[in-house]
Order: structure tokens, then C-alpha cells, then sequence
């Protein structure tokens, strides 16, 4: 008679047999390509990670379009993948681009990962919903339109820029990176805070440092991870913001109500939850946007001495006519080869080279259906570098915005071909401030300096735009009695 063990033998192995299958149902029920036959083509990718490994090898390159291209050409410019656990829409067409940016509210929703709204908070223009960020969005283009820029930005950019680089110093070593950071910083704290004030500026920027290294983190609150941390800096930059509030209540003083917060305090009826929300999406956005672009500029320019001895031709000849006075918005307005510059940054190193959007009801689109609850994502740069769309897409070449063809691809406010700021109802609205920022900088740093680059650079983007090695260059400060030589290295 067999021994009652002969028989209980195998029921661990089918007991963890059983639950492994189980086990693998779920993750098969989770991960699933949606069984919607008109779903966009598209691949399922490796077991429960999907895409998001080759999508992060792209975007942490210098050629973040990388997979999408490669998608593009198996499946077409609408596909479908499996990205961060959730069935995604990936986009490189210009039209349906512009159809989700176009219906952000109605059809489409923002989505972020749970540290990066916990950081900028609930009432920010940036993670705001519906009818609340459509108004937090109407204030912001309020206060940044052009007219505002002529009499309350023009004069103060110029003060801080030329400040900053009058601390530079002939054969001096930096990592222009840090220089960047550092205009973008001041002009931020200048501007929005109203703060002028070196050591104040200081802790502002390393406060703002720890911020946005949590942006993309881990949520976990606990000392030594970078989420907490950075809600630390949230706290620390919120308190500084309540104390301004309160000296401009109290004081009603002009010097503060010269910055944003200031003119906001003025202008509009926000609850100062509501206001501080509002001046750290500002601080991050237009931080973010203006030192990279600052930093890809003179990149593009180092590398490429034929438009780096236009763009000085172009500046000598304004700093001729006015000296060491400020410039004026006719000045601003005479750099057409400049905002070429500008414009060519920012389609080879745009910040938000994709968006990230949630499909808040099932959508139809010229024969396919995208489920609710799916990511969408339109990958801008991967327009911004396609060959059908721009001759050699991946050169440095700003003269390509000067040729009439090009002209309609160039509206950045409109144009499907070409959206570095966004578009909808989430078009950025410090556009024009950026770029009055950038090309100021870019006047005063190639009028003051030449330079030489130490090391050799290369983009990526993740987890943000960056030059890997910071853009190590030597200084060489141009006097006014010498004449200014396009050379650089």
C-alpha cells in the first residue's frame, strides 16, 4: 500500500504552480493590448515593462524621437504601446497633435505622476483642471502679455542679466550650464517675487534645485529620498512667498509690486493658498524653458561659426549705436536672425518635446478608437525632427526659418509643425517673456565674451533637457577697445 506522503508529495509544486498561473493571469489582464480592433497599431513590447525601457533609452539620448521614429516606420504615425503600465496612443502626426492639444479639457486631460503634482501643487496652471486652470491660465497670459513686457520686464532683464555677467572674469573656467541656471534663477526670483537681493536669490536657487530634482521622483515621504526633500524646499519656498505677501499688504510696497506676485496681489482675487500654487508653476516653467534654451543656443552657436559671426554682426551693430545704455523693445525687435537662433533651439532642444494626456471618455479619430483611461501622448520632437517635415532636421541650420516656405511651419502659437511652447488651452503664456529673456542673454554673453570649449558636449532629456557635461568653456572677455573676432576656439 503507498505511503499517504507518495501522494502529498506533489501538492506544494502544484499549489505554487496554481498560484504562479494565477499570478500570471493578472499581470496578462493588466498588460493586455486592449482587445478594440480599431485601436491604433501598434506592439505590446516585453512582459509587464511594455516600451518603457526603449523609451527611456531614446529620450535619455541626444535623439529623444529615436524609438517613435522607429514605431512610426512599422506602424505608422499613430501607433499604440504599452508605456509605464497603461496602454498608450503615441502620436508623431501634426494634425492629430494639435486635435488633443485643442480639446485639453474636453476630451483630454493632463496627466502627471503623483510627485510631479504634489510639487507644483493643486492650483497651478500646470496640473489645474477645467474651468479652474482655463482661469489660472487667462491670469498668467494677463500679466505676461506684450505690453507688460515692454514696461515691467525690459528694463529689470537687462539689470540682472548684465549683473550676473560683469561677475564673470577673463579666463575663467565655467560650466555654462550653471550660468544659465543661474540668469534663469535671478530673472524668476526678479521677476515674480520682486526679490533683488543676492543671498535671498541664492537660497531661492538651492531651494529651487532640491524642488525639481524631486519633480520626478519616487513619492516616498521619508528623510534621504529626493520626494521629500523637495516638499521640504515646497514648504521653505511657500513660506518666502506668504512672507512677501505680507510685507506688500502691510507696506503696499512698490519695489514688491513691481514683481508678478505684487502686480497678481493688484490685479486679481486669488486665496494666497491659491497664489503661492501659482508662483511655483511660474518659478518651475519658466526656469526650465529659459536656461536650457539660453544653454542650447551657444552650443548650436559654438559649434556652427557661420551663424555665430552673423549673430554678432547683428548685436556688434546694436551695442555700436547705444553703447553701454540699456536696450530698447525696438532694439528687441531688430533681431531677426537672432529669433531665427531661437527658433532653432527650440526645435532641436525643446523642453517639452512630448506631452502627456489621459483620454477622459472613449475618442474616435479618423477611424480609430482610443479607450478611455489610455495615456495619449503627441511627441512634438518627433515633428519637430522629421525628415518629411525639415530638410536635415537634425543640423543646426536657423537659416531655414528665413525661406518663405517655412514661414507658415514658424507660427509657434499655431503652427502644428512646429509647437515648442505647447498649444490649446495649455499653450505656455510666459512664450513671449522667454524668449525676450533669451535673446537679451544671448546679447549681453556675445557682446562681453568669447570662448573655448574644454570638453566635448552632447544633449539628452531625461530627466530633463541638459548638456551631459554642463558645456565646459573657458572665458576670454572682449574690450571695448578690441575688435570682437568670431573665433571661439
Amino acid at each position: 500500500m503507498p505511503k499517504m506522503t507518495e501522494y502529498l508529495a506533489p501538492w506544494p509544486f502544484v499549489f505554487t504552480s496554481v498560484l504562479l498561473a494565477i499570478f500570471c493571469c493578472f499581470l496578462a489582464k493588466i498588460f493586455r493590448t486592449p482587445t478594440n480592433s480599431k485601436l491604433p497599431p501598434g506592439g505590446r513590447g516585453w512582459p509587464i515593462v511594455g516600451h518603457s525601457i526603449s523609451w527611456y533609452n531614446a529620450v535619455a539620448s541626444s535623439h529623444p524621437p529615436s524609438f517613435v521614429h522607429q514605431q512610426v516606420q512599422r506602424f505608422g504615425p499613430i501607433f499604440s504601446c504599452s508605456l509605464f503600465g497603461k496602454w498608450a496612443v503615441v502620436s508623431a502626426d501634426p494634425a492629430f497633435n494639435k486635435f488633443v492639444m485643442q480639446n485639453e479639457g474636453r476630451l483630454f486631460q493632463s496627466s502627471y505622476p503623483k510627485s510631479f503634482r504634489d510639487l507644483v501643487g493643486k492650483n497651478g496652471v500646470i496640473t489645474a483642471q477645467g474651468d479652474h486652470q482655463r482661469k489660472l491660465h487667462s491670469i498668467a497670459s494677463n500679466i505676461m502679455r506684450l505690453d507688460k513686457l515692454k514696461f515691467h520686464f525690459l528694463h529689470d532683464i537687462q539689470i540682472v542679466i548684465k549683473h550676473i555677467i560683469s561677475n564673470l572674469h577673463d579666463n575663467q573656467f565655467v560650466l555654462l550650464q550653471d550660468v544659465c541656471r543661474k540668469v534663469a534663477i535671478n530673472l524668476m526670483a526678479n521677476q515674480l517675487l520682486g526679490v533683488s537681493s543676492e543671498s535671498e536669490v541664492n537660497e531661492i536657487a538651492q531651494l529651487f534645485s532640491d524642488f525639481v530634482d524631486g519633480c520626478l521622483s519616487v513619492p516616498i515621504q521619508l528623510p534621504g529620498f529626493a520626494y521629500h526633500k523637495a516638499m521640504k524646499a515646497r514648504e521653505n519656498i511657500i513660506s518666502k512667498i506668504n512672507r512677501t505677501m505680507e510685507i506688500h499688504r502691510r507696506k503696499s510696497s512698490p519695489e514688491i509690486g513691481n514683481g508678478v506676485l505684487g502686480r497678481l496681489l493688484e490685479e486679481e482675487s486669488l486665496p494666497d493658498d491659491a497664489v503661492a500654487d501659482f508662483i511655483i508653476n511660474l518659478l518651475f516653467a519658466g526656469n526650465e524653458t529659459t536656461a536650457k534654451t539660453m544653454l542650447f543656443a551657444v552650443y548650436f552657436l559654438t559649434q556652427c561659426p557661420r551663424a555665430m559671426k552673423q549673430m554678432l554682426d547683428e548685436h556688434q551693430s546694436l551695442r555700436s549705436e547705444r553703447g553701454e545704455e540699456m536696450l530698447s523693445w525696438q532694439d528687441y525687435k531688430a533681431m531677426p536672425f537672432t529669433q531665427c537662433v531661437i527658433d532653432e533651439a527650440l526645435r532641436l532642444g525643446g523642453i517639452a518635446i512630448w506631452l502627456m494626456r489621459e483620454a477622459k471618455e472613449e475618442v474616435e479619430y479618423q477611424g480609430y478608437v482610443i479607450p478611455k483611461g489610455s495615456f495619449v501622448v503627441p511627441f512634438l520632437s518627433a515633428i519637430h525632427l522629421d525628415e518629411n517635415v525639415y530638410e536635415d532636421p537634425r543640423s543646426f541650420n536657423p537659416w531655414r526659418w528665413m525661406k518663405p516656405e517655412n514661414q507658415e511651419k514658424r507660427n509657434w502659437r499655431s503652427s502644428p509643425y512646429f509647437a515648442p511652447f505647447g498649444g490649446g488651452a495649455r499653450f505656455c503664456p510666459g512664450a513671449e517673456l522667454a524668449r525676450l529673456q533669451i535673446a537679451l542673454f544671448l546679447h549681453y554673453f556675445l557682446t562681453t565674451f568669447r570662448w573655448r570649449q574644454v570638453k566635448d558636449d552632447e544633449m539628452s532629456f531625461f530627466p530633463s533637457a541638459r548638456l551631459v557635461n554642463g558645456f565646459q568653456i573657458q572665458l576670454i572677455r572682449i574690450y571695448r577697445d578690441h575688435p570682437i573676432s568670431t573665433s571661439i576656439n
